[in-house]
């Protein structure tokens, strides 16, 4: 009867895991822990193509002695050939609104598998938040 049962057990079991399939990826490289869910929504990849070949590996504001905020990006090409994106901050007060104070988009070239930090720094003291928007360069 125990046979059975383990039979039957082992079957169902192989039988549920036969059904579950992962999606392949293209392997890639380790990014740094130092970016992490917290400040997800300080980084917007745009589009899709930036969504795949984009990471950031670490984000650091900080405030200047006049009380700007600035923020340092370390941006990421996943991919193994260049890639040129344009990014820009929008910098927010306390409440998240924007203060009106985005920096213009600027076109960044990163080389296969290359990080680049990126600085911002706010025009005044009103910003308390920021994001970090990337897209294709157009």
């Amino acid at each position: 009867m125990k046979t059975k049962f383990a039979f039957f057990l082992a079957a169902g079991a192989s039988a549920f895991f036969a059904g579950c399939a992962t999606e392949s990826r293209p392997p890639s490289s380790q990014d740094s822990t130092r970016y992490s869910v917290e400040n997800t929504e300080n980084f917007d990849l745009l589009d899709k193509a930036t969504q795949a070949a984009i990471t950031c590996t670490g984000l650091q504001p900080r405030t200047l002695a006049d009380g700007r905020l600035e923020v340092v990006a370390n941006v990421k090409n996943r991919e193994a050939g260049k890639i040129s994106v344009q990014i820009n901050c929008v910098f927010k007060d306390a409440q998240g609104f924007s203060t009106n104070d985005d920096t213009p988009f600027q076109t960044l070239t990163l080389a296969g598998n290359a990080t680049e930090a990126v600085r911002f720094t706010a025009a005044n003291a009103l910003a308390k938040k920021y994001t970090i928007r990337v897209r294709q360069a157009r």
